[in-house]
Protein backbone atom coordinates (compact mmCIF):
# COMPACT_ATOMS: atom_id res chain seq x y z
CA UNK A 1 0.00 0.00 0.00
CA UNK A 2 0.62 3.94 -0.66
CA UNK A 3 1.59 4.58 2.88
CA UNK A 4 4.04 2.08 3.71
CA UNK A 5 6.24 2.77 0.74
CA UNK A 6 6.40 6.46 1.95
CA UNK A 7 6.89 5.15 5.45
CA UNK A 8 9.99 3.32 4.06
CA UNK A 9 11.11 6.10 1.88
CA UNK A 10 11.02 8.78 5.73
CA UNK A 11 13.10 5.93 7.51
CA UNK A 12 15.60 5.90 4.39
CA UNK A 13 15.81 9.37 4.84
CA UNK A 14 15.98 9.63 8.30
CA UNK A 15 18.89 7.03 7.98
CA UNK A 16 20.97 8.44 5.05
CA UNK A 17 20.81 12.01 6.69
CA UNK A 18 22.36 10.65 10.13
CA UNK A 19 24.99 8.90 8.52
CA UNK A 20 25.77 11.84 6.65
CA UNK A 21 26.41 13.95 9.48
CA UNK A 22 29.32 14.27 11.96
CA UNK A 23 27.52 13.57 15.07
CA UNK A 24 27.28 16.90 16.90
CA UNK A 25 24.60 18.27 18.57
CA UNK A 26 24.03 21.37 16.14
CA UNK A 27 23.82 18.81 13.67
CA UNK A 28 21.40 16.84 14.74
CA UNK A 29 18.94 19.60 15.45
CA UNK A 30 19.37 20.23 11.70
CA UNK A 31 18.55 16.74 10.77
CA UNK A 32 15.62 16.97 13.13
CA UNK A 33 14.13 20.22 11.85
CA UNK A 34 14.87 19.09 8.15
CA UNK A 35 12.71 16.03 8.82
CA UNK A 36 10.15 18.01 10.63
CA UNK A 37 10.11 20.37 7.30
CA UNK A 38 9.56 17.60 5.17
CA UNK A 39 6.72 15.79 6.62
CA UNK A 40 4.64 18.81 7.23
CA UNK A 41 4.78 19.30 3.77
CA UNK A 42 3.05 15.68 3.56
CA UNK A 43 -0.97 15.96 2.91
CA UNK A 44 -1.50 12.50 5.19
CA UNK A 45 -5.79 12.25 4.71
CA UNK A 46 -5.00 13.35 0.73
CA UNK A 47 -1.84 10.48 0.76
CA UNK A 48 -4.23 7.99 2.43
CA UNK A 49 -7.19 8.85 0.21
CA UNK A 50 -4.94 8.67 -2.84
CA UNK A 51 -5.75 5.15 -3.85
CA UNK A 52 -9.18 4.01 -1.82
CA UNK A 53 -11.88 4.03 -4.18
CA UNK A 54 -14.92 6.27 -3.45
CA UNK A 55 -17.21 5.81 -0.64
CA UNK A 56 -20.34 5.87 -2.10
CA UNK A 57 -22.29 2.23 -2.34
CA UNK A 58 -24.76 0.67 -3.83
CA UNK A 59 -28.43 1.50 -2.24
CA UNK A 60 -30.06 -1.85 -3.12
CA UNK A 61 -29.30 -5.64 -2.85
CA UNK A 62 -29.56 -5.43 -7.10
CA UNK A 63 -27.26 -2.71 -7.14
CA UNK A 64 -24.54 -4.70 -5.19
CA UNK A 65 -25.30 -7.81 -7.53
CA UNK A 66 -26.28 -10.16 -4.59
CA UNK A 67 -29.66 -11.97 -3.46
CA UNK A 68 -30.66 -14.72 -1.23
CA UNK A 69 -31.29 -18.37 -3.19
CA UNK A 70 -34.04 -20.51 -2.49
CA UNK A 71 -31.93 -21.65 0.52
CA UNK A 72 -31.36 -18.29 2.21
CA UNK A 73 -27.67 -17.76 1.35
CA UNK A 74 -26.66 -14.68 0.20
CA UNK A 75 -24.55 -15.15 -3.29
CA UNK A 76 -23.05 -13.46 -6.49
CA UNK A 77 -26.11 -12.72 -8.84
CA UNK A 78 -23.54 -13.39 -11.88
CA UNK A 79 -20.91 -15.96 -9.95
CA UNK A 80 -22.53 -17.53 -7.54
CA UNK A 81 -20.52 -16.73 -4.87
CA UNK A 82 -20.35 -15.98 -1.27
CA UNK A 83 -19.97 -12.10 -0.24
CA UNK A 84 -16.05 -11.68 -0.47
CA UNK A 85 -14.99 -8.96 2.00
CA UNK A 86 -11.47 -8.24 0.82
CA UNK A 87 -12.93 -6.83 -2.37
CA UNK A 88 -9.69 -4.75 -2.92
CA UNK A 89 -6.65 -6.06 -0.63
CA UNK A 90 -5.11 -3.76 1.71
CA UNK A 91 -7.80 -1.62 1.52
CA UNK A 92 -9.12 -2.55 5.21
CA UNK A 93 -10.80 0.80 5.62
CA UNK A 94 -12.96 0.49 2.28
CA UNK A 95 -13.82 -2.73 2.59
CA UNK A 96 -15.26 -2.29 5.85
CA UNK A 97 -17.25 0.91 4.80
CA UNK A 98 -18.52 -1.45 1.60
CA UNK A 99 -19.76 -4.15 4.30
CA UNK A 100 -21.47 -2.05 6.61
CA UNK A 101 -23.37 -0.43 3.49
CA UNK A 102 -24.07 -4.00 2.67
CA UNK A 103 -25.15 -4.55 5.99
CA UNK A 104 -27.91 -1.32 6.29
CA UNK A 105 -29.56 -2.79 3.34
CA UNK A 106 -29.42 -6.23 4.93
CA UNK A 107 -31.39 -4.45 7.69
CA UNK A 108 -34.31 -3.55 5.18
CA UNK A 109 -34.69 -6.71 3.63
CA UNK A 110 -35.12 -7.91 7.08
CA UNK A 111 -37.83 -5.79 7.79
CA UNK A 112 -39.61 -6.50 4.42
CA UNK A 113 -39.57 -10.50 5.25
CA UNK A 114 -41.09 -9.98 8.90
CA UNK A 115 -44.07 -8.23 6.93
CA UNK A 116 -44.42 -10.10 4.13
CA UNK A 117 -43.35 -13.81 5.04
CA UNK A 118 -43.93 -13.13 8.89
CA UNK A 119 -47.17 -11.54 7.98
CA UNK A 120 -46.24 -8.65 11.43
CA UNK A 121 -46.78 -5.16 11.60
CA UNK A 122 -44.90 -1.98 11.96
CA UNK A 123 -45.86 -0.44 15.46
CA UNK A 124 -44.07 2.79 16.02
CA UNK A 125 -43.79 3.81 19.56
CA UNK A 126 -43.72 5.78 21.72
CA UNK A 127 -47.67 5.14 20.82
CA UNK A 128 -48.30 8.62 22.79
CA UNK A 129 -45.34 10.15 20.69
CA UNK A 130 -45.91 14.16 19.64
CA UNK A 131 -45.54 14.67 15.58
CA UNK A 132 -41.52 16.23 16.38
CA UNK A 133 -40.84 13.28 18.95
CA UNK A 134 -37.97 10.45 18.66
CA UNK A 135 -39.89 7.30 17.37
CA UNK A 136 -38.88 3.78 16.78
CA UNK A 137 -40.82 0.83 16.25
CA UNK A 138 -40.99 -3.12 16.69
CA UNK A 139 -43.44 -5.44 14.88
CA UNK A 140 -46.21 -7.62 16.36
CA UNK A 141 -48.44 -10.52 14.88
CA UNK A 142 -52.26 -9.62 14.51
CA UNK A 143 -53.38 -11.14 17.56
CA UNK A 144 -49.84 -9.80 20.04
CA UNK A 145 -52.16 -8.25 21.59
CA UNK A 146 -55.31 -9.78 21.94
CA UNK A 147 -54.15 -13.62 22.07
CA UNK A 148 -55.39 -15.38 25.46
CA UNK A 149 -53.07 -17.92 25.77
CA UNK A 150 -49.32 -17.47 25.31
CA UNK A 151 -47.05 -14.40 24.01
CA UNK A 152 -43.78 -14.43 22.83
CA UNK A 153 -41.08 -11.43 22.99
CA UNK A 154 -38.24 -11.20 20.69
CA UNK A 155 -35.13 -9.48 21.95
CA UNK A 156 -32.52 -9.64 19.94
CA UNK A 157 -28.47 -8.78 21.39
CA UNK A 158 -26.62 -5.80 21.35
CA UNK A 159 -24.74 -3.92 18.41
CA UNK A 160 -25.50 -3.14 15.21
CA UNK A 161 -28.27 -5.91 14.64
CA UNK A 162 -31.75 -4.55 14.18
CA UNK A 163 -35.39 -5.84 14.75
CA UNK A 164 -35.65 -9.32 13.80
CA UNK A 165 -31.71 -10.66 13.03
CA UNK A 166 -29.25 -12.45 15.27
CA UNK A 167 -26.41 -11.61 13.47
CA UNK A 168 -25.71 -9.59 10.65
CA UNK A 169 -22.42 -11.97 10.18
CA UNK A 170 -24.17 -14.77 9.80
CA UNK A 171 -26.94 -13.39 7.30
CA UNK A 172 -24.30 -12.01 5.24
CA UNK A 173 -21.98 -15.53 5.38
CA UNK A 174 -24.83 -18.36 6.41
CA UNK A 175 -27.88 -18.14 5.63
CA UNK A 176 -30.90 -16.26 7.02
CA UNK A 177 -31.97 -18.98 9.00
CA UNK A 178 -29.03 -18.97 11.39
CA UNK A 179 -28.71 -14.83 11.29
CA UNK A 180 -32.56 -14.00 11.85
CA UNK A 181 -35.29 -15.08 14.09
CA UNK A 182 -37.49 -15.77 11.16
CA UNK A 183 -37.88 -19.47 11.97
CA UNK A 184 -38.53 -18.40 15.79
CA UNK A 185 -41.46 -16.45 14.30
CA UNK A 186 -42.84 -18.72 12.33
CA UNK A 187 -42.39 -21.87 14.74
CA UNK A 188 -43.89 -19.43 17.09
CA UNK A 189 -47.26 -18.56 15.26
CA UNK A 190 -47.15 -22.52 14.33
CA UNK A 191 -47.70 -23.01 18.05
CA UNK A 192 -50.18 -20.42 18.31
CA UNK A 193 -48.18 -17.71 20.28
CA UNK A 194 -48.78 -14.23 19.48
CA UNK A 195 -45.74 -12.70 18.48
CA UNK A 196 -43.61 -9.23 19.56
CA UNK A 197 -40.33 -8.65 17.98
CA UNK A 198 -38.55 -6.05 19.92
CA UNK A 199 -36.24 -3.32 18.33
CA UNK A 200 -33.99 -2.67 21.68
CA UNK A 201 -30.96 -1.11 19.54
CA UNK A 202 -32.99 1.53 18.27
CA UNK A 203 -33.79 3.20 21.33
CA UNK A 204 -32.12 6.79 20.51
CA UNK A 205 -31.90 8.51 17.48
CA UNK A 206 -28.20 9.89 16.14
CA UNK A 207 -28.19 13.62 14.77
CA UNK A 208 -24.97 15.20 13.73
CA UNK A 209 -23.30 18.01 15.76
CA UNK A 210 -22.90 21.02 14.55
CA UNK A 211 -19.54 21.84 13.78
CA UNK A 212 -17.41 23.40 16.67
CA UNK A 213 -15.22 26.50 15.77
CA UNK A 214 -11.58 26.37 17.10
CA UNK A 215 -11.37 29.56 19.55
CA UNK A 216 -8.25 31.43 19.44
CA UNK A 217 -6.36 32.21 22.57
CA UNK A 218 -7.01 35.56 24.29
CA UNK A 219 -4.66 37.91 23.90
CA UNK A 220 -1.60 37.69 25.31
CA UNK A 221 0.18 41.44 24.39
CA UNK A 222 3.72 39.99 25.40
CA UNK A 223 3.48 37.63 22.62
CA UNK A 224 4.29 39.01 19.09
CA UNK A 225 1.71 38.97 16.67
CA UNK A 226 3.39 36.40 14.11
CA UNK A 227 4.18 33.93 16.77
CA UNK A 228 0.62 33.60 17.86
CA UNK A 229 -0.23 33.35 14.36
CA UNK A 230 2.38 30.34 13.74
CA UNK A 231 0.95 28.50 17.22
CA UNK A 232 -2.95 28.85 15.58
CA UNK A 233 -1.74 27.42 12.69
CA UNK A 234 0.07 24.80 14.43
CA UNK A 235 -2.83 24.21 16.72
CA UNK A 236 -5.18 23.67 13.17
CA UNK A 237 -2.67 21.30 12.06
CA UNK A 238 -2.37 18.94 14.82
CA UNK A 239 -6.11 18.90 15.00
CA UNK A 240 -6.50 17.80 11.38
CA UNK A 241 -3.58 15.26 11.76
CA UNK A 242 -5.40 14.10 15.02
CA UNK A 243 -8.88 13.59 13.75
CA UNK A 244 -7.62 11.49 10.33
CA UNK A 245 -5.67 9.10 12.66
CA UNK A 246 -8.90 9.03 14.82
CA UNK A 247 -10.92 8.42 11.42
CA UNK A 248 -8.62 6.30 9.71
CA UNK A 249 -8.43 4.19 13.49
CA UNK A 250 -12.07 4.17 13.13
CA UNK A 251 -13.68 4.17 9.89
CA UNK A 252 -17.04 4.03 11.33
CA UNK A 253 -16.64 7.26 12.74
CA UNK A 254 -17.08 9.40 10.08
CA UNK A 255 -18.52 12.89 12.13
CA UNK A 256 -19.17 13.77 15.51
CA UNK A 257 -23.10 12.48 16.55
CA UNK A 258 -24.79 13.01 19.37
CA UNK A 259 -28.09 11.01 20.50
CA UNK A 260 -31.57 11.89 21.36
CA UNK A 261 -32.70 9.42 23.60
CA UNK A 262 -36.23 7.07 22.67
CA UNK A 263 -38.54 7.25 25.76
CA UNK A 264 -38.64 4.34 27.93
CA UNK A 265 -40.30 2.32 30.35
CA UNK A 266 -39.69 0.51 33.13
CA UNK A 267 -41.88 -2.11 34.87
CA UNK A 268 -40.40 -4.78 37.13
CA UNK A 269 -43.25 -5.51 39.19
CA UNK A 270 -45.37 -6.00 35.16
CA UNK A 271 -42.68 -8.26 33.77
CA UNK A 272 -42.53 -10.72 37.00
CA UNK A 273 -46.46 -11.00 36.90
CA UNK A 274 -46.61 -11.33 33.69
CA UNK A 275 -43.68 -13.68 31.87
CA UNK A 276 -43.56 -17.18 32.41
CA UNK A 277 -40.27 -18.19 31.29
CA UNK A 278 -37.02 -16.76 29.26
CA UNK A 279 -34.63 -17.58 27.12
CA UNK A 280 -31.54 -16.64 26.88
CA UNK A 281 -28.73 -17.07 24.54
CA UNK A 282 -25.07 -16.11 25.36
CA UNK A 283 -26.12 -13.08 26.95
CA UNK A 284 -23.66 -10.33 28.19
CA UNK A 285 -26.00 -9.62 31.12
CA UNK A 286 -24.17 -9.08 34.13
CA UNK A 287 -26.05 -9.12 37.26
CA UNK A 288 -23.44 -7.54 39.85
CA UNK A 289 -23.37 -4.67 37.58
CA UNK A 290 -26.68 -3.84 36.72
CA UNK A 291 -27.25 -3.85 40.06
CA UNK A 292 -30.21 -6.49 40.45
CA UNK A 293 -31.80 -6.92 43.92
CA UNK A 294 -32.54 -10.18 45.35
CA UNK A 295 -36.44 -10.17 44.11
CA UNK A 296 -35.43 -10.36 40.60
CA UNK A 297 -32.00 -12.92 41.10
CA UNK A 298 -34.64 -15.38 42.64
CA UNK A 299 -37.44 -14.81 40.28
CA UNK A 300 -34.21 -15.28 36.87
CA UNK A 301 -33.54 -18.48 38.96
CA UNK A 302 -36.94 -19.53 38.70
CA UNK A 303 -38.07 -18.35 35.18
CA UNK A 304 -34.90 -18.09 33.06
CA UNK A 305 -32.66 -19.92 31.63
CA UNK A 306 -29.40 -19.25 29.25
CA UNK A 307 -27.95 -21.19 26.80
CA UNK A 308 -24.25 -20.46 26.39
CA UNK A 309 -21.17 -20.70 24.43
CA UNK A 310 -19.66 -24.28 25.19
CA UNK A 311 -17.76 -27.19 23.73
CA UNK A 312 -20.37 -29.22 25.55
CA UNK A 313 -23.56 -31.07 24.16
CA UNK A 314 -26.37 -29.26 23.87
CA UNK A 315 -28.04 -28.71 27.21
CA UNK A 316 -25.81 -29.78 29.30
CA UNK A 317 -25.18 -27.73 32.49
CA UNK A 318 -22.78 -25.20 32.50
CA UNK A 319 -21.10 -24.23 35.85
CA UNK A 320 -20.71 -20.41 36.64
CA UNK A 321 -20.06 -17.80 39.16
CA UNK A 322 -22.66 -15.32 39.23
CA UNK A 323 -25.85 -16.77 41.24
CA UNK A 324 -28.32 -15.11 38.28
CA UNK A 325 -30.01 -17.83 36.32
CA UNK A 326 -29.45 -21.76 35.38
CA UNK A 327 -26.47 -22.03 32.09
CA UNK A 328 -26.62 -24.54 29.78
CA UNK A 329 -24.44 -25.61 26.58
CA UNK A 330 -25.87 -24.14 22.94
CA UNK A 331 -24.17 -26.84 21.85
CA UNK A 332 -21.56 -24.47 19.42
CA UNK A 333 -18.50 -22.28 20.61
CA UNK A 334 -19.38 -19.36 18.37
CA UNK A 335 -21.47 -16.76 20.28
CA UNK A 336 -23.32 -15.84 17.56
CA UNK A 337 -24.65 -19.22 16.22
CA UNK A 338 -25.69 -19.67 20.03
CA UNK A 339 -29.13 -18.84 18.94
CA UNK A 340 -30.16 -21.16 15.79
CA UNK A 341 -28.31 -23.80 17.68
CA UNK A 342 -30.60 -24.16 20.76
CA UNK A 343 -33.55 -23.43 18.63
CA UNK A 344 -35.12 -26.67 19.42
CA UNK A 345 -34.23 -26.61 23.06
CA UNK A 346 -35.54 -23.12 23.45
CA UNK A 347 -39.62 -24.20 22.08
CA UNK A 348 -39.07 -27.46 24.25
CA UNK A 349 -38.51 -25.29 27.80
CA UNK A 350 -41.01 -22.91 26.90
CA UNK A 351 -43.75 -25.43 26.37
CA UNK A 352 -42.80 -27.39 29.91
CA UNK A 353 -42.84 -24.23 31.34
CA UNK A 354 -46.22 -23.45 30.09
CA UNK A 355 -47.32 -27.13 30.32
CA UNK A 356 -45.92 -26.53 34.36
CA UNK A 357 -48.11 -23.14 34.73
CA UNK A 358 -51.18 -24.74 33.18
CA UNK A 359 -51.07 -27.58 35.87
CA UNK A 360 -51.01 -25.52 38.45
CA UNK A 361 -53.50 -23.14 36.83
CA UNK A 362 -55.93 -26.20 36.67
CA UNK A 363 -55.49 -26.78 40.54
CA UNK A 364 -57.07 -23.49 41.83
CA UNK A 365 -60.78 -22.50 41.66
CA UNK A 366 -60.97 -19.56 39.10
CA UNK A 367 -63.77 -17.68 37.22
CA UNK A 368 -62.95 -15.93 33.86
CA UNK A 369 -64.82 -13.64 32.21
CA UNK A 370 -64.95 -11.64 28.87
CA UNK A 371 -64.16 -8.27 30.78
CA UNK A 372 -61.40 -9.68 32.24
CA UNK A 373 -60.36 -11.25 29.08
CA UNK A 374 -60.19 -7.82 27.44
CA UNK A 375 -58.39 -6.50 30.79
CA UNK A 376 -55.64 -8.78 30.67
CA UNK A 377 -55.66 -8.05 26.96
CA UNK A 378 -54.85 -4.12 27.46
CA UNK A 379 -52.11 -4.63 30.25
CA UNK A 380 -50.03 -6.53 27.83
Amino acid sequence: MLVHLVVSILSTVWITMAQNQPGGPEEKDKTSTALKDLLSRIDLEELMKKDEPSLKFPQTLAEFEYSFNEKGQLRHVKTGEPYVFNYHEDLHRWNQKRYEALGEIITHCVYELLEKECHLKKVYLPVDASEDEPKSFIFTSEDAITNPDKLMVLIHGSGVVRVGQWARRLIINEDLDSGTQIPFIKRAMDEGYGVIVLNTNENYIEVEKPKKQMQSPANDTDEPAEKKEKKDDSQKETKKRRDFYEKYRNPQKEKETKHIPIRMIQREAEVKNKVISVALTDSVHNVWHQEAGKSILDWMQEHCRNWVSSSEPLDTPVEFMLPDCPRVSAGTERHELTSWKSFSSIFKYFTQALEAQNTEAKSKPTVTTRSSNRKKSEEL
